[in-house]
């Protein structure tokens, strides 16, 4: 859901012209292999960024597709959000990092973890709306909820202009009731 709406985004916004750049901030790095990355050939990723002050014009690598660059993620990224907890302004790390570079781009689309940690707060924080892409069962609204509170609290407290843009619904399964 998440991974695939990001890529195929990612792709569709730069077949119209316009500049993309994919931020993994998954530790999987699924959009990494998504668009064409080998995860052992990168060089800078985003934890290079996020906890070594890495320039992130270090880290970004082009793709096949004309438009479409990307800051990948590798297996680094699974210790960060634990290398994040004595670090002072650590929900802000990926906004003045990604700001060095935002003119660059018409899009800057993030791919978040699953979970609702640090790499997310960051990722809210560094954001101007979220898309909020929900599978198509009944355990994903649940989540909703928690993820609808986690957005408000990044609102009220760490980016007061983060907009909602919407749900987008994903893996529809037409034989459920939720289809």
């Amino acid at each position: 859901g998440k991974t695939t709406t990001s890529v195929n985004l990612g792709a569709g916004l730069a077949s119209l012209g316009k500049r993309v750049l994919l931020v993994d901030i998954d530790p999987q790095g699924n959009t990494t292999s998504g668009v064409g990355i080998n995860k052992a050939d990168v060089a800078n990723c985003i934890y290079d960024i996020i906890i070594n002050e890495v320039h992130p014009k270090d880290a970004i690598c082009g793709t096949n597709i004309e438009g479409l660059d990307i800051i990948p993620a590798t297996i680094q990224l699974a210790g960060a959000e634990i290398e994040l907890v004595p670090t002072i302004s650590r929900e802000v790390r990926l906004k003045k990092s990604l700001q060095l570079i935002k003119p660059q781009y018409d899009y800057i689309l993030i791919d978040c973890p699953p979970s609702l940690g640090i790499l997310t707060i960051n990722s809210l924080t560094a954001a101007d709306s979220v898309i909020i892409p929900i599978q198509c069962e009944y355990y994903a609204l649940e989540g909703l909820s928690q993820l609808l509170n986690t957005v408000r609290l990044v609102q009220k407290h760490l980016n007061t202009s983060l907009k909602i843009e919407g749900v987008l619904l994903t893996m529809l399964d037409a034989r459920t009731n939720l289809g």
